[in-house]
């Protein structure tokens, strides 16, 4: 085991913000989507009926070659990307989507649906594909208690939050922002329970990774363990 390195993502107790695709990928993803002309559709098709009073963007035809090719690529990388691993500890990862926003696309202050089809969702995700310097606006805002925080990490980066957060993507006013957003249905339901689980990992890895293996540390690797057998669902 290795420790978990917090230099290559920032993490606050619900949000989770980590590189994940390399920019050389991400920008290769980035010119095939631009050059995909006519398998997008209007983003309001999967949305509610409340969410869709405030989306405005397009989406591509999940059934369209690019569209699988790309979403499984990203999903493999998120399947053996550390962070998100330790983060969301997950079950599946569903009903995947790559978005265009062009000049005056947004997506109003809303909250994602507890279900689809395909699985529960715990957590949502978003995986940025364009250059931030290639487009004006087009954040990621979460909405916190008191504050909401803003995202518009570099090409390649995931931003990973709960699904019960009420979010949006602000206005974009040049340019165009391309993004792939889903789901993770986790092994472990509650939000809380993922944090403390994600704490404990991660001081149990930087532990053996400073001072080595030893019977103590196999002691807390056993709580940890445990403690996931025993939280999950």
């Amino acid at each position: 085991m290795t420790a978990l390195n917090f230099r290559k993502g920032n993490t606050r107790m619900d949000v989770l913000s980590a590189e994940l695709i390399s920019c050389g990928e991400s920008r290769k993803f980035n010119e095939e989507l631009a050059e995909t002309f006519d398998s997008w559709r209007d983003g309001v098709l999967s949305a509610g009926p409340q969410a869709s009073l405030v989306k405005k963007n397009q989406q591509l035809d999940p059934s369209s070659e690019v569209s699988r090719r790309i979403c499984l690529s990203i999903k493999e990388k998120l399947l053996t990307n550390p962070l998100v691993q330790a983060f969301s500890i997950p079950r599946r990862i569903h009903s995947m989507m790559l978005s265009k926003y062009e000049p005056g696309d947004g997506y109003g202050w809303h909250v994602d649906n507890p279900f689809t089809s395909y699985g529960r969702r715990d957590l949502s995700f978003t995986v940025f594909l364009s250059d931030p310097d290639a487009y004006e606006g087009g954040r990621l805002e979460i909405q916190g208690i008191q504050s909401s925080e803003s995202y518009r990490p570099s090409m390649g980066d995931v931003v990973v939050y709960s699904s019960a957060s009420i979010h949006r993507v602000t206005t974009v006013e040049e340019g165009v922002r391309y993004a792939c957003v889903g789901w993770i249905e986790s092994y472990v339901k509650s939000a809380e329970d993922r944090q403390l689980l994600f704490s404990l990992n991660a001081g149990a890895k930087a532990l053996l990774a400073k001072y080595g293996r030893s019977d103590e540390l196999d002691l807390v690797f056993q709580a940890y363990t445990n403690a996931m057998r025993r939280l999950s669902s």
